[in-house]
């Protein structure tokens, strides 16, 4: 699946802040945000950081399901958009924005991940969720060629696959 470049980097950053632990610093969310290429992420305090994991949480709702997913994401874009604009910068292709380069770091991330994960949500809606293995709360944006994801990691499938034969192989013995 191709997302197209603003969505598809913007939803791969809510997948990481939601995957993220909570109890990060200031400068590891940060550090977060530039593994991501967030250009521009300035700065925030121990505040904006538990803000943005709140933030975090929110967008979580939408990957689980455990929300009417449109109008979570028509909530979560209402609260972080400011006027969309079109941007070049840092030798670029102009592209979309939908926070003020100039804004709160916080505010800008929202804004960001909000219009992303609508993106990613919008292309198609089964391409966002939550690995099914039980016990595992990772969230992913499934990219692959067939768009059959259903968890997070190769790991977890095996875990579960291997889970399912062993039962299998118990019902036939005990049988």
């Amino acid at each position: 699946m191709h997302f197209n470049p603003y969505g598809g980097l913007a939803a791969e950053l809510a997948v990481s802040l939601v995957n993220a632990d909570p109890d990060q610093s200031p400068d590891e969310l940060l550090a977060l945000l530039r593994a991501h290429d967030y250009r521009h992420a300035g700065s925030f305090d121990a505040a904006g950081a538990a803000e943005l994991m709140a933030w975090a949480r929110r967008l979580e709702a939408v990957f689980a399901g455990t929300v009417d997913r449109v109008a979570a994401l028509n909530e979560l874009l209402a609260e972080s958009s400011t006027q969309p604009y079109i941007s070049v910068h840092d030798g670029r292709e102009p592209h979309l924005h939908f926070a003020r380069e100039e804004g709160p770091t916080v505010a800008r991330v929202k804004a960001y991940t909000a219009s992303g994960l609508a993106h990613a949500f919008c292309q198609d809606p089964d391409r966002v969720g939550r690995c099914d293995r039980e016990g595992c709360g990772v969230v992913y944006v499934d990219t692959s060629r067939n768009g059959r994801r259903r968890f997070c990691s190769t790991r977890c499938s095996n875990r579960v696959h291997v889970s399912e034969h062993r039962r299998t192989r118990r019902n036939r013995t005990s049988a």
